[in-house]
């Protein structure tokens, strides 16, 4: 392995075998680590879309459901994992600006409740990100500079593709 910036070729790329020697196996490991990085992205923002749906889906669980929205919210499916809570008001609860958010009294939850299907779902996509991610760490590690500029220009042209997915707000 050279420990410099090179464009030689015969690198090995994940696996000993795979070591790509011509200038064509090279453009097609290239090829391949630009959909790695564009994959990475698309994880990424992914999960953003699953944390906005999940917000979402937790919001309605939480606020001031009559009863018979209550019973349709676990109906649906969402209330199985979860409990919902319910407050009985006479007036329109009134949220103070503060980070002690209360309502009728009560602080408002800061963190969600652990729900299965969301957090091990959240779980499996964050290790897989973390796979991709170390995928191309080890890649970069080649030194070889044809996969690191490839690399580079995978994430920037998928954060321009999937970007705005990732830090998506439902409200």
């Amino acid at each position: 392995m050279t420990p410099y910036l090179h464009f030689t070729r015969g690198d090995n790329l994940f696996f000993k075998s795979w070591a790509p020697s011509s200038a064509g196996a090279v453009v097609g490991a290239c090829i391949g680590l630009f959909v790695l990085a564009l994959l990475e992205r698309l994880v990424f923002a992914g999960r953003g879309v699953m944390e906005a749906h999940w917000r979402q889906r937790l919001m309605a669980m939480t606020r001031n459901l009559p009863r018979d929205s209550a019973e349709a919210v676990y109906a649906s499916g969402v209330g199985k994992d979860a409990k919902v809570q319910e407050f009985e008001v006479d007036e329109e609860p009134v949220l103070e600006k503060d980070p002690g958010q209360r309502v009728n009294g009560r602080r408002a939850r800061m963190i969600a409740p652990f729900v299965a299907s969301h957090d091990i779902t959240r779980g499996v996509l964050y290790a897989l990100q973390a796979l991709l991610a170390y995928a191309l760490m080890l890649a970069v590690m080649t030194f070889q500079a044809a996969y690191i500029i490839t690399i580079i220009l995978g994430l920037g042209i998928g954060e321009v593709m999937f970007g705005r997915f990732a830090s998506l707000r439902i409200s």
